[in-house]
């Protein structure tokens, strides 16, 4: 399963796509900034990925969770935020704030009205992804046996209640999620250690 974050700008930011955010950014350097709660979580990198490919400064405001930054973006106390979908849902379907585009690598079934990130910054990639692990010496008919039953299940769940939670149903197969893990860590700590982030 995997779940997108969500380019979330407060209503005061005069921008209403992302090519604007970054032409706006990039005419003033340092003085937008971005809410995230948690050095490290998926929101911070998302953020922080972003400012580096796409070569702009964006100011990291950092709140204890993400409710905090939550109630920062929705105040206007910070410009922008990159939540996750289930968490800003609700606020997007109230217009307090104004999405932007999603983080996955395409645009998402969860939020198709919404462009991907990509489409303006090539490469951009940032998700959410659950997965289930079992430990190194679990026997390979065990885990292929485990992941016949978890993909089954995953078949069953009504996809909307997953898509009100923000999460997309994905079924692989054990080779496919470590492959798709194993490159995740390569391509973001070669991307954190080139653009420097730091906690």
């Amino acid at each position: 399963m995997s779940s997108p974050n969500v380019v979330t700008v407060h209503p005061s930011v005069p921008v209403k796509s992302v090519k604007e955010l970054i032409a706006l950014a990039k005419a003033r350097p340092g003085d937008l900034n971005y809410g995230a709660g948690g050095a490290g979580a998926t929101p911070h990198l998302a953020a922080e990925l972003f400012k580096y490919m796409a070569d702009v400064r964006i100011v990291r405001i950092n709140y204890k969770g993400t409710g905090p930054a939550m109630i920062g973006l929705l105040s206007g106390e910070v410009h922008l935020m990159f939540p996750g979908l289930g968490s800003i849902a609700p606020h997007l379907k109230q217009g307090k704030v104004r999405p932007l585009a999603v983080t996955t690598p395409k645009r998402s079934r969860l939020a198709p009205d919404l462009p991907a990130v990509a489409e303006f910054i090539p490469g951009y990639a940032s998700e959410s992804v659950i997965g289930f692990f079992a430990p190194g010496r679990t026997p390979t008919a065990t885990i292929n046996r485990l992941n016949r039953e978890i993909n089954q299940v995953m078949k069953t769940i009504d996809p909307e209640k997953l898509f009100h939670s923000g999460v997309e149903p994905t079924a692989t197969t054990p080779e496919e999620f470590a492959e798709f893990i194993r490159s995740e860590m390569e391509r973001m700590g070669s991307l954190i250690k080139s653009a420097g982030f730091s906690s």
